[in-house]
């Protein structure tokens, strides 16, 4: 049974799986690189907790509870403890591979290492550890807390016991597993990215202007978001990733990343955490930038 869990990186993704782990019960060590990273983090998973308390979701006394569970940790001596380490670092493999190859030795026999990419190999990322067997995929949507769906991807090495217990824990979470065979991107991205790049097309071609490609999803399609407004809210340079590793992956030219797309990722207009995307966040209402 998984009691104590791991999260490396305490990003816009690896915040949110804190989040949701500890509101289920489980004692959380949250990892980063640095303190203020640290500390952003914790920021951000005590704020969208009272958000949900304001929203009578959560209790506040269950809040406190498991704000408490979560412990900001900067060296590798929680290893030791836990039963499920999650890596949730940046969508670069060489970056995923240089945190999961020295985890073994410092964990546990039974224990379990997972990855949340939402794009690369499993089987890959499963080859640089000790225990392939005991490694997957446990792919969250974002924003963690709200989405209910975790894609569940075995490598080709995965034994069933891993998969039926992470599939186990991700019930706990309120979250519905969904299965995934390992190929580029799985499924959610597999479809989704390349709307969103197709969306960049149409733009690039100048057939439509953002707001008009936005509200044409928006009000044509019934999408909750514009796939411009959504590519921001992603990141462009996360975007530009998975159409990469779907290009090279499945050497079709249908995946061929956007020019314009690679073109705003080189002048670090990477959507709303950098201020600028295809909309300029700078000011009270997003302002589309073509």
């Amino acid at each position: 049974m998984i009691k104590k869990v791991g999260v490396i990186g305490a990003g816009q993704m690896g915040n949110g799986i804190a989040h949701v782990m500890a509101i289920a019960g489980l004692d959380v060590f949250l990892k980063d690189i640095s303190q203020d990273q640290l500390d952003k983090g914790l920021k951000v998973i005590e704020e969208n907790m009272q958000r949900q308390v304001g929203r009578g979701k959560l209790d506040e006394g269950d809040m406190l509870a498991a704000l408490g569970r979560i412990s900001p940790v900067l060296d590798d001596t929680y290893l030791s403890e836990i039963d499920l380490v999650i890596e949730a670092a940046t969508e670069n493999e060489e970056i995923k591979k240089a945190i999961l190859a020295p985890l073994g030795p410092q964990l546990k026999p039974e224990a379990i290492i997972a990855t949340n990419t939402s794009s690369i190999s499993v089987t890959r990322l499963a080859a640089v550890t000790d225990r392939p067997a005991q490694f997957m995929g446990m792919h969250f949507m974002n924003p963690v807390p709200v989405m209910k769906l975790v894609e569940l991807i075995r490598g080709i090495a995965t034994s069933e016991e891993t998969f039926s217990t992470i599939r186990e824990l991700t019930a706990k979470l309120g979250k519905t597993p969904t299965p995934a065979e390992d190929f580029p991107a799985f499924i959610v991205n597999r479809i989704l990215l390349p709307m969103i790049n197709e969306a960049i097309y149409t733009l690039y071609e100048g057939v439509g202007s953002v707001q008009a490609i936005d509200s044409g999803m928006r009000l044509g399609a019934n999408h909750p978001m514009g796939p411009l407004q959504l590519a921001d809210f992603i990141g462009l340079d996360v975007c530009l990733s998975i159409m990469q590793v779907l290009y090279e992956g499945l050497a079709d030219t249908k995946y061929r990343p956007c020019p314009l797309l690679v073109k705003y990722v080189e002048a670090g207009w990477l959507g709303q955490k950098t201020g600028r995307g295809f909309y300029d966040y700078t000011t009270d209402v997003p302002t589309p930038t073509r």
